[in-house]
């Protein structure tokens, strides 16, 4: 209907000889404003320097000569809005569309035969999974499922750096302190290496033996030229890439590729040095890239440091190109932290100059920081906070909750840990890009208001309602569909919203767009569910109700895988 609305309004303005301008239709907050609005009028008035009431008035005379029969009204509002109505019919026959589409209703072509691969997540082997790789998995994950949402063939990686000055320091901590006792799981022994090597980081910085004791080791690590540290490393990169995956399985991330910088870094000095004297310089025994040269905003970057080792930015083009190789992406998109902006620019300049075909197919999309409503920086157990840790406390507080609920154990541990991870990830994908985020353990796991359980909760009210409705037997009752309520309730003029939300969340690559819009919707439809009787032997309209659960729960179902959010069964 909104393209429809946009092609009318362009007509128009080539009927009136008036200037094609760029203008916005969005849905009014308050719907007694209109199902749709648009600012024509007032952009166009402020380029011909009149009055915008007057223009809208003129504009909407000529709307109303061909109106789709899906309007039933246009009005002028305000200092030159144009508000448009939808019929009765416009509703029903949406919510119709959903039922037939069911698990594809919203879904778009915008992307169709496109390929298009997703980095993100990103951990380190040897560290632990922070909480920046949370942020960056749940916002990686729905980018991934929007863009597959719209038609393309999408390919998820992961990129995590298992050489390095981190490694060195670990592997500094293992030699120091010794391995870990036998018998203990994956994750207690991937924590243990997580602590060797913050004490081995924490020595770095204090003891200038163990300074060059590390530097000497991270040197080993790259040509693989000590036996014994070659055995802790392989030993290491294992159990940590181990833990890992056990969390990307409760998070719900599945992954085609996972990218090393040990491999990437081979690929990118190769070609690094390839370049030197066209894209890259010596300097002072390094080599360097000087992105001021082309772009005053970007800044000059080391690629290969005086001791001939390559560095982030190296091995971020062995990866760029690698990719580009082994899958050739109509579009790359990757995901990281904010403060890694800057020099990803500078990085995907200096590859836009040994391949110019790239440089319109590489995206970057970037994340704020998590705070603590609290202010604590540790876990309930009073251990440093990281990403794993965040997401068992999540899980652990659920199941506090549910310590009463007559359920088996396994159900519980299943509930708590769709919920656990729902309450993370709508915390932190409510937001938009790049802002940073105050997270409330308390309102994140709340049934009520804004948050991932409340959503949860809010659909498995729907589908508890349906199931309840097999009792009644519609198919032998006279309640037909047809018995439909001339009054549309706000729930239906969110419903069909769906699909251009869906795109709108694509064309920006911004998930909070989505779960703004499921919250509305969620909030629409207990109002509906309070004010409606819906399962009464007297509700005429029970058909049409039901129907309209339905609609609901397929669209908050969907809307939730977009998110990276499961629907559990019961709550």
């Amino acid at each position: 209907m909104k393209s429809q609305i946009e092609k009318l309004i362009h007509e128009v303005l080539k009927n009136l000889k008036m200037e094609d301008v760029s203008f916005s239709i969005e849905h009014p907050e308050d719907f007694k404003n209109g199902d749709y609005s648009t600012n024509v009028a007032m952009v166009c008035a402020k380029g011909l320097k009149t009055n915008p009431k007057e223009l809208a008035e003129k504009i909407k005379q000529e709307l109303e000569k061909n109106l789709s029969k899906e309007i039933s009204k246009i009005e002028v509002a305000g200092s030159g809005f144009i508000n448009f109505y939808l019929l009765r019919d416009f509703f029903t026959s949406s919510i119709k569309d959903i039922l037939i589409k069911k698990e594809n209703w919203g879904k778009n072509e915008l992307l169709s035969g496109k390929k298009v691969m997703v980095e993100y997540t990103d951990p380190n082997p040897f560290k632990p999974f922070h909480i920046g790789h949370l942020m960056t998995n749940a916002i990686g994950e729905s980018v991934a499922r929007i863009v597959e949402f719209s038609g393309a063939k999408t390919i998820h990686a992961n990129y995590q750096g298992d050489v390095g000055p981190h490694v060195a320091k670990a592997i500094y901590g293992l030699m120091k302190f010794g391995l870990p006792p036998s018998g203990q799981s994956v994750g207690e022994q991937a924590q243990y290496i997580g602590e060797c090597y913050s004490k081995g980081s924490n020595l770095y910085d204090t003891d200038e033996n163990a300074k060059e004791e590390i530097e000497v080791i991270n040197k080993k690590v790259y040509d693989r030229s000590d036996a014994e540290i070659n055995k802790i490393y392989d030993w290491g990169r294992k159990i940590t890439l181990e833990a890992f995956e056990e969390i990307y399985k409760i998070l719900g991330t599945k992954f085609e590729y996972y990218f090393f910088e040990s491999e990437m870094a081979v690929i990118g000095e190769k070609i690094v040095r390839e370049n030197i004297g066209k894209v890259f310089d010596e300097s002072d025994g390094a080599i360097v890239f000087h992105g001021e040269k082309y772009d005053p905003k970007l800044h000059t970057r080391v690629f290969i440091n005086s001791k001939g080792l390559p560095t982030y930015e190296s091995k971020e083009i062995g990866l760029t190109i690698t990719k580009f190789e082994k899958e050739n992406p109509d579009i790359s998109i990757v995901t990281t932290a904010i403060e890694q902006a800057e020099y990803m620019k500078v990085v995907q300049k200096a590859i836009s100059l040994i391949h110019p075909d790239y440089e319109k197919r590489m995206k970057h999309i970037t994340h704020g920081m998590m705070k603590f409503a609290s202010g604590k920086m540790s876990s309930r157990k009073g251990n440093v906070i990281t990403g794993e840790s965040l997401l068992r406390d999540s899980m652990d507080i659920v199941k506090e909750k549910m310590k009463n609920r007559e359920m088996e154990d396994e159900e519980k541990k299943k509930i708590s840990e769709v919920v656990g991870v729902a309450a993370l990830k709508y915390s932190i994908l409510r937001s938009s890009l790049g802002s940073d985020i105050v997270y409330d353990f308390e309102k994140s796991i709340s049934f009520e208001g804004d948050s991932g359980p409340y959503l949860q909760y809010t659909t498995v009210r729907a589908n508890s309602i349906l199931n309840k409705a097999k009792e009644f037997k519609l198919e032998t009752r006279n309640s037909k569909l047809e018995t439909i309520p001339t009054e549309v309730t706000e729930l239906e003029k969110y419903l069909y919203q769906f699909p251009e939300i869906v795109e709108h969340a694509y064309e920006k690559l911004e998930p909070h767009h989505i779960a703004t819009y499921l919250t509305l919707l969620a909030s629409a439809f207990n109002t509906f569910y309070g004010n409606t009787q819906i399962l009464a032997e007297e509700n005429k309209y029970m058909a049409y109700h039901l129907e309209l659960v339905k609609s609901f729960y397929q669209t908050m179902k969907n809307g939730l895988w977009l998110l990276g959010i499961e629907v559990p069964e019961r709550m």
